[in-house]
């Protein structure tokens, strides 16, 4: 297998099972996903779809089996080499996990935490490169005119959209989206996912 055959996420065996839980999360889980392939995990509420995205940038640990994110064996990593991988893989989560009082594009230049040093309180405390890195994604995802409201004040599907521009300003490899949609209208969902794969599309992005 070449190197450009590797896999960018590679499950095998992968097991998950909480202290004092009746049952498994997850059993016997093996996946591969190849470079810029999108993958979609259907299944019902509560059948550990959410548990195997964690596993993949090592918010969680498997108890049984392997896993390889973009080359690393991701149970193996602590401290800075677990922040490195992390700041290579992207997370849209179900619920935005964006800070409301923030203003749009600070909760966007967020994104970049893990590869800057010392605390960051404000916008003009981030490079100014990595500011109009952040409002040119902010213009990719439709809404440049709101970079400086609070996040807050926008609709879901507005937040979304910040999340996908705070995922973009880390320059992800791999995107994860933890039921993106899911608190959504129909029509904003449909707006979501086509903005997801167009981007994947552009960018080259698993």
């Amino acid at each position: 297998m070449t190197h450009s055959d590797t896999p960018v996420v590679r499950i095998s065996g992968l097991g998950k099972t909480y202290p004092g839980a009746d049952h498994p999360a997850l059993t016997g889980v093996s996946l591969d996903v190849r470079r810029g392939e999108i993958v979609v995990l259907l299944g019902l509420s509560g059948s550990g779809k959410s548990t195997l995205l964690r596993h993949v940038n090592g918010l969680e640990t498997p108890t049984e089996g392997t896993i390889q994110s973009l080359g690393r064996d991701v149970s193996a990593l602590r401290g800075r080499a677990l922040r490195e991988l992390r700041g290579r893989i992207g997370f849209i989560f179900q619920q935005f996990e964006i800070v409301g009082p923030l203003t749009v594009l600070e909760n966007v230049l967020t994104g970049a935490l893990a590869t800057l040093t010392g605390p960051r309180i404000g916008v003009l405390t981030y490079p100014r490169a990595l500011r109009r890195q952040a409002l040119a994604h902010l213009d990719r995802v439709g809404i440049l005119d709101r970079a400086f409201q609070p996040a807050g004040t926008l609709s879901g599907g507005q937040q979304q959209r910040v999340a996908i521009a705070r995922a973009l300003v880390e320059e992800a490899e791999l995107l994860l989206a933890d039921e993106p949609v899911a608190s959504l209208d129909p029509e904003s969902s449909g707006q979501v996912m086509s903005l997801i794969r167009e981007i994947a599309s552009e960018r080259g992005l698993t």
